[in-house]
């Protein structure tokens, strides 16, 4: 999946709030899989790293495996929150979709909330809705989240 990428400036970011949180970049699994490697050997080479435990639920969700989708999502929601603790975010405030770092954290946030919304699980659909909303306004619609 691709995202647009640029200046973070519409994000709706406070000036009172906490500043944006920008993860760091993670070359050697995202080019791993920019390099077409199978996700799974780059997971398990890379287990932190939530884009490519997003790029596993993406894959699974548009193979109609929803469940292998929902538990691949909820892995790299939980890889991503642990990442952006380390660098800062108290559990609240911006974390751009624009910035490219953070794509893994949100692309998993996206399917967990489409994989929930199939299951019927529609609590944590809209939990995961309200996340990306709180992260950044755009996310949503961006990640093909309705």
């Amino acid at each position: 999946m691709t995202i647009p990428t640029g200046p973070a400036a519409d994000h709706g970011h406070n000036l009172l709030g906490p500043q944006p949180t920008l993860l760091p970049e993670d070359p050697a699994p995202q080019g791993r899989l920019e390099a077409g490697e199978d996700p799974a050997a780059v997971a398990a080479d890379h287990p932190t790293s939530s884009a490519v435990w997003a790029t596993l639920a993406e894959r699974a969700l548009d193979g109609g495996e929803t469940i292998a989708a929902y538990a691949y999502a909820r892995t790299g929601y939980h890889r991503g929150l642990d990442q952006l603790r380390r660098n800062g975010w108290k559990g609240f405030g911006p974390v751009p979709v624009d910035h490219v770092p953070n794509q893994g954290f949100l692309r998993a946030v996206a399917v967990l909330a489409r994989a929930s919304a199939t299951i019927g699980e529609a609590d944590e659909a809209a939990r995961c809705r309200d996340l990306l909303d709180d992260c950044d306004p755009k996310a949503a619609s961006v990640l093909g989240v309705v």
